[in-house]
Formats: structure tokens, C-alpha cells, sequence
């Protein structure tokens, strides 16, 4: 059976070799591997992997699994069936490591990072959604904890934009709003209390973002105590400059979607003209200021310590 992309693409600190080769098909090579009955984990080389069939008992539900692996000298690739099974796979190393890490009082925290029209708010959306439902039958250090059905949430770095008043102060108001969506059309200060303050003290109020009035809408989003595992997505928070550096080092793990960009490109074309702007505005502005945003996003991907590859994600 040929199993095609996503896949996982899982790093260690010390850097990724290079990806492997497709074919023609977008497929990776051949080289499968049967997991054994009852598996946990596949581990190649030094990267480990929790694999599983669907959501559910992996001892009553268990359903065999083909992968493609391919093993490059400090990676493991792993090639999933479908973005259900990426999904399953990410929710449970989520909760893995989550379990391992997190007290009564702690956050495990998750930066997903990519650009636009990588899929990102849906990864974030599914996976938790899989956490909540799974956490409960998980094992716990603490008893109060596997009870939770609310564990997990989303902090979306959206409501960290600009005002539009903002960027009607800034030097050139037409370019400031034209280029929307660039990392100076941020507040990346901000962003940055708010996480710190999270991971010190449990909890914290966040801005959501409002597309009908284009503005942040303020303590829109909750983080509670009650909350164990929190993913932070966004297009910029793993950049190696600035505030931007710093939120990045307050993760306790980063997740990349690699994606084309052509494909994430006709995405988020898309998405403009089924806003409302016409199909030539929609297209200048993917050229002028999508893109580059795009292109910039792509290489913080080096930052990562996991690679979620994106080849046929609709969102």
C-alpha cells in the first residue's frame, strides 16, 4: 500500500537533515514499515513517534498501521494515511507529553506556527478537540486531572494585531495598512506578557480577533487553571528577532506546517475572494503582501521541533 503525505517530520535539537526525496506522485519512497501488535511507539535512530489507529483504546480498538519511514542520520520521517491519522498521532504525543510534564498548576504549551494557508487554526482545532476527548482516559499523575474533559484549548496569535487606529498613526497609514498582516502590523510585546504571564500564574484573558470590525476584541479568550495543555498558533512566533525570539524560547515544544507555498498561496486566494474583494484585488494583495509574509514565515521552519508536512490539506 503507498501511503501518501503529510507527514511527520520529527527533529532533534541539534538540527534537520535534509528532507527526503518524492516521487512524481508526491509520495515518499517505498520503504514501509508493518507496526507490530499492540505498539506504542516506532523508533528509529534517536526520534520516537506514538502511531495508533483511531481515536479510542488502542488495546480494544486496535488497528494495524502502515507508515512509510525513511531514516536520515538524526530524523525519523513518518508518512500518515490521511490528516486524520496526523491528527490522532500529534493529539497523542500531545497528551504524552503533557501528562509527563505538566503539575496541578503547570502548562504544557505548544507554538504552531506557518504560513498563511497552511492550515494552522485547523490542526490547532482538530488536535484539541482529540486531546479533549482522550485526556480522560489517559493516566495521570494526579487524579483530580483525569477527570477533565476541558484540558486543552487555543490561544490564536490574531488578537496580538494592530489596531487599525494604530496603523493609522504610523508614518505611512496606506502602506501600514496595505502590508496588514506583517510582522511590524503586530504587537508582539504583548503577546509576549501575555504567554509569560500565563506560564507564571495559570491564567490570563487574551484578545480574539474581530474580522467584522478588523480590530482585536479584548479578553474575548480565556485561559484557565483547569486548562493543561495550550496551543499557540500563529504565523511568526518561532522569527529568531526581537520579542519574537522570546516568545518563541517560552514553548515547550514547536510545531511547523511546511507547506507549499504556491498551493497555501491559491488558499488564501481564495479566502480573500470569498470575503468579498474582487478577484484582482485579491490577487495583488496575495502578491504584495502575502507571499513575503509567507516567505519570511518559511524560514523560521529551522526553528522547529517538529515538522507537520502539508501537501494536500484542504482548509
Amino acid at each position: 500500500m503507498e501511503i501518501s503525505t503529510p507527514s511527520l517530520y520529527f527533529s532533534t535539537a541539534s538540527g534537520r537533515s535534509p528532507e527526503p526525496p518524492l516521487n512524481g506522485e508526491g509520495l515518499l519512497p517505498r520503504e514501509r514499515i508493518k507496526i507490530a501488535k499492540w505498539p506504542r511507539l516506532l523508533l528509529v535512530g534517536r526520534s520516537a513517534c506514538t502511531l495508533r489507529g483511531r481515536a479510542g483504546s488502542i488495546h480494544r480498538n486496535y488497528r494495524p498501521m502502515t507508515a512509510s519511514c525513511s531514516q536520515r542520520r538524526e530524523d525519523t520521517v513518518i508518512a500518515a494515511r490521511s490528516m486524520d491519522d496526523v491528527y490522532d498521532a500529534l493529539a497523542e504525543r500531545l497528551i504524552s507529553n503533557a501528562v509527563v510534564a505538566t503539575s496541578l498548576q503547570s502548562k504544557y504549551i505548544v507554538g504552531l506556527a506557518g504560513p498563511p494557508g497552511s492550515g494552522k487554526s485547523t490542526i490547532a482545532s482538530e488536535v484539541v478537540r482529540r486531546v479533549n476527548k482522550l485526556w480522560p482516559r489517559s493516566p495521570h499523575p494526579f487524579d483530580s486531572e483525569a477527570c477533565l474533559s476541558d484540558v486543552a484549548t487555543i490561544l490564536p496569535m490574531d488578537g496580538f494585531h494592530l489596531y487599525r487606529c494604530q496603523l493609522d498613526s504610523m508614518e505611512n497609514p496606506e502602506e501600514a495598512h496595505a502590508r496588514r498582516g506583517a510582522p511590524w502590523t503586530f504587537d508582539p510585546k504583548r503577546m509576549l506578557i501575555c504567554i509569560k504571564k500565563l506560564k507564571n500564574e495559570g491564567s490570563v484573558y487574551a484578545p480574539s480577533f474581530d474580522h467584522g470590525a478588523g480590530d482585536p476584541l479584548e479578553d474575548d479568550i480565556v485561559v484557565s487553571l483547569q486548562h493543561k495543555v495550550v496551543v499557540v498558533e500563529g504565523n511568526y512566533i518561532f522569527l529568531d528577532e526581537g520579542d519574537w525570539l522570546e516568545i518563541s524560547s517560552l514553548f515547550d515544544e514547536k510545531w511547523f506546517i511546511d507547506v507549499d507555498i504556491d498551493k497555501a498561496m491559491q488558499r488564501v486566494l481564495k479566502r480573500h475572494i470569498l470575503t468579498g474583494k474582487p478577484p484582482e484585488v485579491a490577487q495583488w494583495r496575495v502578491e504584495y503582501n502575502d507571499r513575503p509574509n509567507a516567505e519570511l514565515i518559511m524560514e523560521s521552519k529551522k526553528n522547529a521541533d517538529l515538522i507537520v508536512r502539508s501537501i494536500d490539506l484542504h482548509t
